[in-house]
């Protein structure tokens, strides 16, 4: 077990390195002028000059993706010449590791940024994923327990129904109705735990984690509804109900656990991906999280930012694989011999 998950680690490391080579190269191969877009337009040419030297963007692409790697594992100075610093002291910024950048747009290391809104969409995804996951998966269950039946359709039809609309229009159906018209719940702004207590950090997180949960699931109900039928049909289950066992029994601990492998992959995905940033919800609530983040510095041209966004994102998803290999050994030992 131990040497199939240090396999996957070592595999994940790897895909991180290449993440971030073909970021640099996406976005600094490039013919625009970045020294210039990170100054700002009322720059004279010897403040984008030095803004060049500064930053680092008077390096080939390979010397500046070498820097990058390296302020990921020991940190970086910004500026790295000792002379500059001299000359022009409003440059010095220390980025302790994993130093992900220096965005000269807001006058800040991308690690702070990212470390300000990544709690946001952090907690958004956690609420969202506990809210599709309990209810798309129990609802699924149900459907097939019931298959053919009024409930079973009703269930199946209502998800479907719910999906058909945008992120964007339950946002804006929730802050309408539950919070201005009925008052039903206050209007939601992001409390962290350590202000506000885990009441009222969840509280403030239930419309925007409802809206990102219901866009997930008529997927889950309709996946797991599939696969708890798929098991249900086969030989090891008929032989399980010839033994004599419950049909709870059969369900709970024979059915449901061969329909959980893809299922958990579905989760390890679509978590990693709402890590990211849900840049709809967040924009409906107003919340400062990656999604809102990700907006504001592609309209900036705020390249260091956006690299340390897509790395960030890419690093969840790699991540979120490792973890869902890791599930798959524990649910079916047969994995870890592939």
């Amino acid at each position: 077990m131990w040497a199939y998950a240090a396999r996957r680690i070592v595999i994940g490391v790897m895909l991180l390195l290449a993440l971030t080579l073909v970021t640099f190269v996406l976005f600094f191969a490039s013919p625009a002028d970045q020294a210039r877009h990170a100054c700002g337009k009322q720059c004279t040419d010897e403040q984008v000059a030095v803004t060049e030297k500064a930053l680092g963007y008077d390096k080939p692409v390979y010397e500046q993706w070498g820097l990058f790697v390296k302020g990921l594992v020991s940190g970086r100075e910004f500026p790295a010449d000792p002379e500059l610093k001299k000359t022009h002291p409003e440059f010095i910024t220390d980025c302790d590791a994993p130093c992900l950048g220096y965005s000269k747009t807001n006058g800040k290391t991308v690690n702070y940024l990212i470390g300000e809104a990544a709690p946001v969409s952090v907690s958004l995804a956690v609420v969202a994923v506990v809210m599709w996951l309990v209810f798309g998966v129990t609802l699924g269950i149900v459907a097939a327990v019931v298959k053919g039946s009024i409930i079973d359709r009703g269930i199946v039809g209502l998800t479907l129904l719910i999906y058909a609309f945008p992120t964007f229009f339950l946002g804006v159906f929730f802050l309408k109705f539950v919070v201005i018209k009925w008052g039903i719940l206050a209007y939601p702004g992001y409390v962290s735990i350590a202000e506000g207590g885990v009441a009222t950090w969840l509280n403030n997180l239930l419309l925007p984690g409802m809206t990102l949960a219901l866009v997930f699931l008529a997927s889950y109900v309709r996946m797991t509804r599939a696969f708890v039928l798929e098991s249900l049909g086969e030989d090891y289950i008929r032989t399980a109900r010839a033994k004599g066992l419950t049909s709870r029994r059969v369900l709970f601990k024979h059915a449901l656990r061969a329909a959980l492998t893809p299922l958990v992959t579905m989760t390890g995905i679509d978590f990693a991906s709402l890590l990211g940033g849900a840049i709809i919800t967040e924009q409906v609530f107003a919340y400062s999280g990656m999604g809102k983040l990700t907006v504001d510095s592609s309209q900036a041209w705020d390249l260091p930012t956006i690299i340390g966004i897509v790395v960030v994102a890419g690093t969840f998803v790699i991540l979120a694989n490792i973890i869902v290999d890791i599930c798959y050994a524990l649910i079916d030992p047969r994995v870890r011999l592939g």
